[in-house]
């Protein structure tokens, strides 16, 4: 009867045993559940070391993982390392091939119209600045072109300027018939418009083009022209006078819906959180600092930089108007009023400017 006794105490520890360590495997396990509820891929077409990538996503990334007390995981997947091209990171957000994608609007041209109003001529002033404006922009008056996915970020970056090969831009005459490489079309038409021969291309195929002589140089900001190397395969650099640079191109990220909605009250919280004005200014002024930091390199590397005095600037403000009417006239025939979301737009530039 004791040893019976005795190997019935020893069954009895050796479920106790049992039973501490299955509750405390499981006890683990929800918290490993908990700690790691959602795993987010996010894609995007610049290098991991590109600017807004290493100063802007990344940085929100470590905002929205330990906000959301580390519930949210995301992946950052740079370089089109999924697959596919620039153009098509929209489409593969909002099909859920990706739950995030970063991209330029204008890579998809006819999609997202009312946008294109802080594409046109000497609109922007800074990145920070003009990326407030915009993000405020849209949510006023293009959030439609946008109902597909769920819009987390819009922002530009600061003045885009003319990166050429040989003697340069020092004059709008010297534009004849140079190749120049534009991100959009309303870029691209500007072009034109300035006399040169736009080419319409993302921005990671112009180093190639400029080393094979595709084109004679290319309209980028100051930030890009770091990890591309751009200052390595030109010699010039030109900008304009005043607050106002010649053009920006416009950005967004943006989530699919249904990752979105399937996320829990809190944690689309945390993701709402980081979305708006001032998430955009912290992509805009990220843009502003790697300009200083473009800038640099150029001036280190002997290059030469241009700013082009008020005459002649006015003179390509003069010749760059037509694109201004253009675009009023084609958003009148879409049934928008081009004129009031032209003036909407100078206006929020000016008062966030401003402040």
């Amino acid at each position: 009867m004791r040893a019976t006794v005795m190997m019935g105490g020893l069954l009895a520890g050796s479920l106790l045993a049992a039973s501490l360590t299955l509750g405390a495997s499981l006890t683990l396990g929800a918290s490993a559940a908990q700690a790691q509820d959602v795993t987010l891929r996010l894609h995007q077409f610049l290098p991991p070391q590109a600017t807004v990538p290493s100063k802007a996503i990344d940085p929100w990334i470590e905002r929205v993982e330990s906000q959301s007390g580390g519930r949210i995981e995301i992946q950052h997947f740079p370089a089109m390392q999924l697959g596919g091209a620039p153009p098509s990171l929209f489409d593969q957000a909002r099909d859920g091939v990706v739950d995030i994608v970063w991209t330029v609007l204008g890579y998809t041209p006819g999609r997202f119209d009312k946008t294109e109003a802080f594409e046109l001529p000497f609109m922007v002033t800074s990145g920070e600045a003009t990326s407030r404006a915009f993000h405020e922009y849209v949510t006023e008056n293009a959030l439609d072109e946008f109902a597909e996915v769920q819009p987390l970020v819009f922002h530009t970056h600061g003045p885009g300027l003319l990166h050429v090969k040989g003697d340069g831009v020092r004059s709008i005459d010297d534009m004849q018939g140079l190749k120049l490489r534009g991100p959009t079309r309303v870029i691209t038409s500007m072009l034109d418009r300035l006399g040169a021969t736009a080419i319409g291309m993302p921005v990671p195929a112009v180093p190639e083009s400029l080393s094979k002589g595709v084109i004679d140089g290319a309209v980028i900001p100051w930030e890009v022209t770091v990890p591309l190397r751009v200052s390595e395969l030109v010699g010039t650099h030109t900008g304009f006078a005043g607050d106002h640079g010649l053009y920006t191109a416009t950005f967004a990220m943006v989530m699919n819906r249904d990752s979105y909605e399937s996320l829990p009250d809190d944690l689309k919280a945390v993701i709402d959180a980081n979305s708006g004005v001032e998430a955009a200014a912290l992509f805009g002024g990220a843009m502003d600092a790697g300009d200083l930091v473009g800038q640099q390199r150029a001036e280190e590397a002997g290059n030469t930089i241009i700013i082009l005095d008020a005459s002649e600037t006015d003179r390509w403000r003069a010749a760059a108007e037509p694109v201004i009417d253009d675009w009023i006239a084609a958003m009148n025939d879409e049934g928008a009023d081009g004129a009031a979301l032209v003036e909407r737009a100078r206006a929020l530039i000016a008062e966030h400017s401003a402040q």
